[in-house]
């Protein structure tokens, strides 16, 4: 017979239980039923603002989605708990639904708590906990900002993890930023005073205000009886907003536990002893609504630890809660923070080494036992790259100098320390170093294999760098070869492949499959090869048989967005535009009622474009002399520059100038991945040159070249190439530094990682691409002036070509169809994707099945 577990609740730490007990119970022992509060199936929460850079909610959902549709497990969505009766072993939902169990899991998690503050419950007053709670925020900074025809004013109580994560999602929405936090620092609990003064350097620089040492009195209304102020103590007017969010803290959700005769914690929170059991022993509580040693944890990771705890002892194990590591890293505005062991610096004796760069924006801070040798904690604003190899070492001797740890992850000059099997690798999942090396040892010789066996790396991916190099160090040691294939139909890395082709001079799929791989390619080699053929020769990308190679961006030669549609974005060379080709671009976007954007590139995008409408857009822009800005391609993006000495009075060189030279020069280059550039006329640095792949920056005496730069998941700066050289110099460089980066990286590995990976790092790559220690030299210069010699407009050549035109349909049968899925809402004057909720809801626009285009 099997028994009945019943999980009150439907978040991340109901959803690891679940899957838990699920992997374990190979008999079958037990059935579940999850009562989820919330409409939706558990997602990451962890995750949540990512919903405001385009991220849909769907796609947040966690784990195999077939786990719910699993024969023994119950998911009941919308089923909210509201009363417990240990005697009958039940529980009663919010719709009258009486569920009987033998084992109850209570993993309630957590509510935004608000405190006593009058006005709190005014129209456009929020919370930042659910899907739910962002999506209204979202809708309701769209209305107001339409209503009120300007930018809407908001402000976030409180200003630690979730009030900077709140804050994050208004200004990504366009809102003027405050952030008020009642301590003296931002992240009072994970940073320390040097920390805080960063990380506020950091955030007020992005454009929020910081006020800190700051209490909120109350929230006052406008003349609408909506918010329209927030007053603080102490100051004489009110702060003018039109939202604010309430980001003071959570609390547990431990309201079942009370009426039915389980114990609460002083502080809130069910108490449970080290096995997550209550005082009935068929009642256990996970994740935050459980008091455990004597208090409630707010992380995922010992949710995580709990939920498996629970799973092993149904099943007879002996699992004990062993403590919980409360390190965090997170990317909060842009800015990577992260905080691990003992922080502040409490044990006795201890000792700080800091180093802090305000010029460059990072703080580290390393606490050492009295005798400078054992690591005990860190911090780290601005820069988190040794988050992953320093907090397993907590615990650990850190060698002989250890503020070597401090310096860049690619500085080369970190002591190699092998961690202990103990060390603790992934804190999400609890898995040790010595889980790492174990699986490796039983026949897990990649890291997606190392990762299904350990779980490492599958949940907020920070470990995964370590993970993978452990992985390697293990391979070396048991004297396999650490495999550089770049999938199962080709055993050779990017970079080998290339020579091979280049020396072969092979152009076509078949052939190099046929010579140097085996079977019919998939969807990681397909693209690289097609990749390496477009930066050899020159050719079109969908010339001969690579259309079938290209992923679906370049197939079509647009990017695709979330309804299915394609965005437009024509090239700008170096942000400079004449007025007719603005006013071209404004009367395509109004003909086909595009969505229109200016990037971060400068650059013009158009959004909505169907794939039957490409052709027409793109002949309106080719005639009127515009030509394809690759923004679908792993190729050059965008040169950004300032105006430089042409109109600013601190210029010093012709930054506009150089800028559109080097893009007109490098248009079109296909390399391994995505590659921007930045110019900037003076020190001042207008153009963000070194966050760019390769940087120009202008001095009286020339350019100083920076490389290596990139934004992404783990923002770089780009490090200093050669200083002070003519402008022919610097165009020499840069054409040597990318064809080399061309020839010699990974699929999809950007300039910083494979910067930071080449051997001998940036001084061998300047030895290489400026000494010309190699005899490389005219070589590259060859490759680059073929490339420059053979640049033709992509789009311009599609458009000369009826069997290549005659893909874009969206249906095969009826051509100029459009799809009838298509829905759209008017936001701020344009349309932008209907929702599932406004479909719903309805009306939306429906894509015309007709349209007039002016010729």
């Amino acid at each position: 017979m099997t028994e009945h577990v019943v999980v009150v609740g439907g978040g991340m730490v109901a959803h690891r239980f679940v899957e838990a007990l699920r992997a374990r119970d190979t008999a079958r022992a037990f059935t579940v039923t999850v009562l989820a509060e919330e409409d939706r199936a558990p997602y990451d929460r962890v995750a949540l603002s990512a919903f405001f850079s385009g991220t849909a909610p769907d796609d947040l959902a966690l784990g195999d989605p077939t786990l719910w549709s699993d024969g023994s497990v119950d998911l009941r969505l919308g089923s909210a708990v509201t009363a417990l009766d240990r005697g009958s072993r039940t529980v009663t939902t919010a719709g009258g639904e009486v569920v009987g169990y033998d084992h109850l899991v209570l993993a309630t998690g957590s509510y935004a708590w608000v405190p006593p503050l009058p006005g709190a419950d005014l129209p456009g007053v929020f919370v930042y906990r659910t899907v739910q709670d962002v999506v209204a925020l979202r809708d309701w900074v769209h209305a107001r900002a339409a209503e009120l025809d300007r930018p809407v004013r908001g402000a976030v109580v409180g200003g630690g993890l979730l009030g900077l994560e709140a804050a994050g999602a208004l200004h990504g929405l366009g809102a003027h930023t405050t952030v008020v936090e009642f301590a003296p620092r931002l992240m009072a609990l994970q940073v320390d005073e040097g920390g805080g003064a960063t990380l506020r350097r950091i955030v007020e620089g992005l454009g929020v205000t910081v006020r800190t040492g700051a209490a909120s009195e109350a929230v006052e209304a406008g003349p609408d009886g909506r918010v329209g102020g927030l007053r603080l103590t102490g100051d004489d007017a009110a702060l003018p907003v039109d939202v604010v969010v309430v980001a003071t803290g959570v609390r547990p959700r431990d309201e079942l536990a009370a009426p039915a005769g389980l114990a609460t914690g002083q502080r809130g929170g069910v108490l449970v002893d080290d096995h997550c059991r209550t005082a009935d022993e068929r009642v256990w509580a996970v994740g935050e609504v459980a008091n455990i040693q004597g208090r409630c944890l707010g992380l995922v990771a010992p949710g995580y630890s709990m939920a498996e705890i629970v799973a092993d002892r149904l099943l007879g194990g002996e699992a004990t809660f062993p403590g919980a590591d409360l390190s965090t890293k997170l990317k909060l505005l842009g800015v990577d923070v992260a905080s691990f062991g003992d922080a502040f610096g409490q044990a006795p004796g201890a000792l700080e080494i800091v180093h802090s760069d305000p010029v460059a924006g990072t703080y580290k801070k390393l606490v050492l036992s009295d005798d400078a040798r054992v690591l005990l904690g860190g911090i780290l604003v601005g820069d988190a790259s040794g988050y992953a190899a320093l907090r397993p070492m907590v615990g650990a001797e850190l060698g002989s100098d250890p503020a070597l740890w401090l310096l860049p992850e690619d500085a080369g000059a970190r002591p190699r320390t092998e961690l202990p099997d103990a060390a603790q690798v992934c804190s999400c999942n609890g898995v040790s170093a010595g889980e790492v090396r174990a699986s490796v040892a039983e026949g897990c010789h990649d890291l997606p294999a190392v990762k299904a066996c350990t779980r490492a790396g599958t949940s907020c991916g920070s470990c995964v760098p370590l993970v993978r190099k452990l992985m390697a160090v293990s391979l070396a040691e048991a004297g396999l070869a650490v495999s550089s294939a770049m999938c199962e139909h080709f055993a050779m890395a990017r970079a080998e492949l290339f020579n091979a082709v280049m020396v072969s001079g092979l152009r076509r799929w078949s052939e190099i499959v046929g010579r140097f791989g085996t079977g019919r390619g998939c969807d990681i080699c397909k693209p690289a090869v097609a990749s390496v053929l477009a930066s050899l020769y020159d050719e079109h990308v969908l010339a001969e048989d690579r259309a079938a190679l290209q992923d679906t961006n370049d197939r079509v030669m647009a990017n695709l967005q979330k309804d299915g549609t394609y965005s437009v974005v024509p090239r700008v060379p170096g942000g400079e535009i004449l007025p007719d080709q603005l006013l071209l671009i404004g009367q395509v976007a109004k003909d086909f009622g595009l969505y229109t954007k200016i990037t971060g590139g400068q650059r013009i995008d158009l959004f909505g474009a169907r794939l039957e409408q490409l052709p027409a857009i793109w002949q309106r822009l080719v005639d009127g002399g515009m030509e394809s800005g690759h923004a679908y391609g792993k190729a050059l993006r965008t040169v950004k520059s300032c105006v430089g000495s042409s109109w600013c009075r601190y210029g010093v060189q012709d930054s506009v100038g150089l800028a559109v030279m080097l893009e007109l020069r490098y248009r079109g280059l296909r390399s391994p991945h995505k590659i921007k550039l930045g110019v900037s006329g003076c020190a001042r640095e207008c153009a963000e040159a070194r966050g760019k792949d390769v940087g120009l920056i202008a001095t009286e005496n020339g350019w100083n070249v920076h490389v290596g730069g990139n934004g992404g998941f783990t923002p770089r700066h780009a490090e200093l190439l050669v200083e002070d050289v003519d402008t022919e110099t610097a165009v020499r460089v840069v054409d040597r530094y990318l064809m080399y980066y061309v020839r010699t990286a990974d699929r999809l590995q950007r300039t910083a990682v494979w910067q930071a990976d080449h051997e001998g790092g940036l001084e061998r790559i300047r030895e290489i691409v400026v000494d010309d220690v190699l005899g490389l030299g005219a070589d590259l210069d060859a490759q680059m002036a073929r490339h420059v010699e053979s640049y033709e407009d992509e789009w311009a050549a599609v458009l000369r070509d009826p069997e290549r035109l005659a893909q874009f349909a969206s249906f095969v049968n009826a051509p100029d169809t459009p799809d009838p899925t298509l829905a759209y809402v008017e936001e701020r004057g344009q349309r932008r994707p209907a929702t599932d909720a406004e479909r719903a809801a309805g009306p939306v626009l429906i894509a015309s099945t007709t349209l007039e285009v002016r010729s």
